[in-house]
């Protein structure tokens, strides 16, 4: 199944991850998808996660979390005080697509 690549949208993303720390943020997201893979876990981080990886204050992280979700890149999920970050499938497709659309040329 193809997907349709809407340029604003990768725009956006491209954006958003230009910023090193919001870059590890998903990076360090797609290394919970893989490993999740093998161990049948639920994939996600918590943002005190990020802010012990990254080693910045938590309004820092807070607002990297809101430009990635503004981005369409994670979603995030409130469980009581805790506010966990997921990879947005749909957009982790339309970036794959682009990239493996742009490889082909």
């Amino acid at each position: 199944m193809e997907y349709l690549v809407d340029s604003r949208k990768l725009a956006k993303a491209f954006k958003a991850l230009s910023n090193p720390n919001r870059l590890q943020i998903y990076s360090e997201l797609i290394q919970r998808r893989a490993d999740s893979v093998e161990s049948k876990q639920l994939h996600h981080c918590g943002i005190t996660d990020f802010i012990n990886s990254l080693n910045v204050g938590a309004p820092t992280i807070s607002h990297h979390i809101k430009e990635l979700v503004n981005a369409d890149l994670i979603r995030v999920e409130r469980q009581g005080k805790f506010v966990n970050c997921f990879l947005n499938e749909a957009m982790c497709k339309q970036l794959e697509s682009f990239f493996n659309h742009s490889s082909k040329d």
